[in-house]
Order: structure tokens, then C-alpha cells, then sequence
């Protein structure tokens, strides 16, 4: 098992879809084989629980609550992971062996942040001035 230390944690996103071109049983051999490969990976410390995410959503804005989803199809986020590694590199190395990029899924890696946001530090949020 790898030093815990030396490892940051990386947030992975399911997206996509199944390719429609798949049958349910290699759809369903590659979700199995996710699992397997999945819980492989967390007895190695390699990777933290996540889960898969429902179909409904709500988006809350100070104008007020919205129904959702909100994003078009192809890029639906359908579940979350995290990875632990020493860098975004092998992150992403470790997850090009996930068993559902075969069948037409794709996964974004992210790091995660352990610094608190600030107003005066660039970040996600932070809007593109002209």
C-alpha cells in the first residue's frame, strides 16, 4: 500500500453515456468489471468510496430552486470517485484502466483543493476579466 502521506486525492467524474452500439451484457461485463476493479483499488488505497448519482437534481440560486438536470446529454455526470495518488498524471493513468471507458463513458480527473477559497486568489469561480 502506498505511503498516504504522499498521495493527494482527485476528484473522478463519470460522463458520457453507454455507446448505443453496446448490448446490455457488455454493458453489464464492463460494470462488473468496474466494481471489481474498483474494490481492488480501495483495498490498495488507491482509491476512496464514491457513488453513482441519481437522475434528478435542483439547482439553487439566489434568484431561487430550479428543476434539473442541467447539462445536454453528452455531458451527463453519472457518478463520482476519488483517487489517491501522487499526481494528476498517475491519476489519470490509473483511471484509463476503468473497464466502462470501453463501452462510452469518459472520466474528467480534478484535484481537490485543501485550501479554503479566498476572493483574492484565482480559482473555478473566479470570472475572466476583459
Amino acid at each position: 500500500m502506498p505511503n498516504a502521506s504522499a498521495l493527494n486525492e482527485y476528484l473522478l467524474l463519470s460522463r458520457g453515456q453507454w455507446d448505443a452500439s453496446k448490448s446490455p451484457e457488455e454493458i453489464q461485463a464492463a460494470i462488473d468489471a468496474f466494481y471489481d476493479w474498483h474494490a481492488r483499488l480501495v483495498s490498495e488505497g488507491r482509491f476512496k468510496a464514491g457513488q453513482r448519482l441519481g437522475t434528478e437534481a435542483k439547482l439553487v440560486t439566489l434568484a431561487g430552486t430550479i428543476d434539473g438536470p442541467f447539462t445536454e446529454s453528452k455531458e451527463v455526470i453519472g457518478g463520482y470517485w476519488f483517487i489517491l495518488a501522487a499526481s494528476l498524471e498517475e491519476a489519470a493513468r490509473i483511471a484509463a484502466d476503468n473497464p466502462c471507458l470501453s463501452c462510452g463513458l469518459a472520466y474528467e480527473i480534478r484535484p481537490i483543493e485543501t485550501e479554503r477559497a479566498s476572493a483574492y486568489r484565482a480559482s473555478n469561480e473566479t470570472p475572466v476579466r476583459r
